[in-house]
């Protein structure tokens, strides 16, 4: 069920050049770290000036209507005008739309941002109300905002959750059963595990530390949902929309021969192929309403991370009708990469089978400005910690006909080592 609209207030809105701010994911907010890096770009957000909530099956389309509202009643002061400055919102959306968790979109008090060699400050506040006397009037303060220092790394065992190891691969044996009796072509079944965060760890340096470890991933925190993406949902700049869709994967080698014939078998996978084309034109199908002249990679190529090789495709188009990143978010998600093909049955599927609510893993996380333009990943290696400091993870795995249980259960394992692996573990 669709909340009731929220309240839109008045904005202002003011960017300005800076000195280079050092790393982005070493200053978080520790209460509320929000941030969204890769390579050489990256915003990170100080406070809240705005916090909108959705839930329900109109919970990305009602937050497109909301952000155009915001911006429209905005005074923005914008003279860099480059990805990332003038007014943005961090947001993360939930997989499923009856999930007890919300969707949040959140304009932060104070961006920082880095670009190319260009550095910005973007301060954002309610604007004075002559009928209630609220907001604030007068300048901006210039400074950046005082952060405390890195602590130390928490110490965090997650152990499983909702499933046991047995209990997983035997809903992927059910999932492999289903496809052959031909109710489906794929589906995507995942598990969590869970854990507490000792009460002197610092999330910052987890943040930190997947920042620094996975470089060419999206790093993002919102809202205490964090993690290292590989896959980007969309991205829009200019009229242009990009995603890049990952689909198969494969444990990297333990030498340069070894990782070279894993690259390779990955790549000639009849399995991994189909179940990489699926993905791709689940992608295509969903941006063509948009985008008539959208195109995919002719052939898959292999993207190395520090503990996988990915199957990934680059899809690139021009686009037809205007449509915002938020716009195009609700027509993407999910995308059978995460769900499953036909997706409509997949996501029914692994609602059967899954034991638990996935919340925001899975779903689109990033962030949007005034012109619509931003960049929404799928929420893999990911984690969401709550406010009593209980902390769960979750990954998954493509399942089509001749999956091995035991083998998906593997895969689980190797794509829960980012979040786990930037936990230090207790003694």
């Amino acid at each position: 069920m669709t909340e009731a609209a929220p309240q839109i207030p008045a904005l202002t809105v003011e960017t300005s050049p800076i000195a280079d701010p050092g790393p982005l994911a070493a200053h978080l907010d520790r209460d509320r770290p929000l941030l969204w890096r890769r390579r050489g770009f990256g915003i990170r957000g100080h406070g809240e000036a705005v916090r909108l909530e959705f839930s329900g099956e109109h919970r990305m389309t009602d937050a497109a209507a909301a952000w155009k509202q915001l911006v429209a009643a905005a005074t923005i002061t914008d003279p860099l005008r480059v990805p990332g400055t003038g007014l943005v919102a961090f947001g993360t959306f939930t997989f499923a739309a009856d999930s007890a968790q919300t969707s949040v979109l959140i304009v932060p008090s104070v961006v920082v941002g880095r670009a190319e060699g260009r550095f910005w400050l973007t301060r954002i506040r309610q604007s004075t109300d002559a009928s209630t006397g609220t907001g604030t009037d007068g300048p901006f303060a210039a400074d950046l905002p005082a952060t405390e220092p890195l602590g130390t790394r928490p110490h965090v065992a997650l152990t499983p959750g909702s499933l046991s190891p047995e209990g997983y691969t035997t809903i992927v044996g059910e999932g492999v059963r289903r496809i052959r009796d031909g109710l489906l072509s794929k589906v995507v079944l995942a598990r969590d595990l869970t854990g507490r965060l000792d009460d002197g760890g610092d999330i910052r340096t987890t943040i930190a530390t997947l920042a620094d470890g996975y470089p060419d991933c999206w790093t993002f925190a919102v809202d205490g949902f964090f993690g290292a993406s590989p896959e980007t949902l969309v991205g829009v700049h200019s009229g242009t929309v990009t995603a890049r869709v990952l689909a198969g994967s494969a444990a990297r080698g333990t030498d340069a021969a070894s990782d070279l014939d894993a690259a390779t078998a990955l790549a000639t996978s009849t399995k991994d192929q189909d179940e990489h084309e699926f993905a791709v034109q689940s992608v295509l199908s969903s941006l063509r309403p948009h985008s008539r002249g959208v195109v995919a990679s002719e052939t898959p190529f292999t993207l190395k991370l520090p503990n996988l090789w990915h199957l990934a495709s680059d899809v690139e188009g021009l686009l037809d009708d205007g449509a915002t990143s938020l716009d195009l978010i609700q027509s993407l998600h999910p995308t059978a990469a995460v769900a499953g093909t036909p997706t409509p049955d997949a996501v029914r599927l692994l609602g059967e089978l899954e034991p638990f609510d996935r919340e925001r893993y899975a779903g689109p996380v990033g962030w949007v400005d005034a012109d619509g333009d931003g960049e929404w990943a799928v929420a893999l290696r990911s984690a969401q910690l709550d406010a009593d400091g209980t902390v769960t993870a979750w990954a998954g795995a493509g399942i089509v006909a001749d999956s091995v249980p035991e083998q998906e259960l593997v895969e689980t394992r190797m794509k829960f080592r980012p979040i786990a692996d930037a936990f230090d573990p207790a003694e």
